[in-house]
């Protein structure tokens, strides 16, 4: 089963974030790929079953380029698909659940089911979706690993048959 981890990155912090989370996935057995906005493919990611997007947070709000890519979205055969937000930010108080919230909007406006494991999973509880902060203070790699297994769990849960 194929999931796609999208994400843009203008420093690499994003991209390695998206790598943690597919990493995550293949863990637990989904064919995971991370894929730059800039770079997509759109046959994989119409055939992802779980589709995850990620952005850095500028100005306390999601970058331009994720926010195109978002206007987008439906292009890609996303509805009724898997969907989860992740972001990174220089400052724990810089914006990341502001970029959360507005890629899981427009996930939900292209009919997509939005997950994140929240706190039913316990310990870390990742509410809205996971957020890298500069401040090395929280976001960890191994949060976001984690998150892509909690989001391929549910992606089998709800599309294995």
């Amino acid at each position: 089963m194929k999931a796609s981890v999208l994400y843009y990155s203008k420093t690499g912090n994003t991209k390695a974030m998206a790598e943690k989370i597919a990493e995550g996935m293949r863990s637990q057995g989904l064919d995971a790929k991370a894929i730059s906005v800039e770079e997509i493919d759109k046959e994989w990611v119409r055939a992802s079953k779980c589709v995850v997007i990620g952005s850095p947070t500028y100005y306390a709000d999601i970058s331009a380029k994720a926010k195109a890519f978002l206007e987008t979205l439906g292009e890609y055969e996303v509805a009724g698909k898997l969907g989860g937000a992740f972001a990174t930010a220089a400052f724990s108080y810089g914006g990341g659940e502001i970029t959360l919230q507005t890629i899981l909007t427009h996930m939900m406006f292209w009919g997509m089911l939005t997950y994140s494991g929240g706190g039913a999973k316990g310990n870390p509880p990742i509410h809205l979706g996971p957020v890298s902060s500069g401040e090395k203070s929280h976001g960890t790699p191994e949060v976001f690993y984690l998150y892509g297994q909690r989001m391929a769990e549910k992606t089998r849960e709800l599309f294995e048959k």
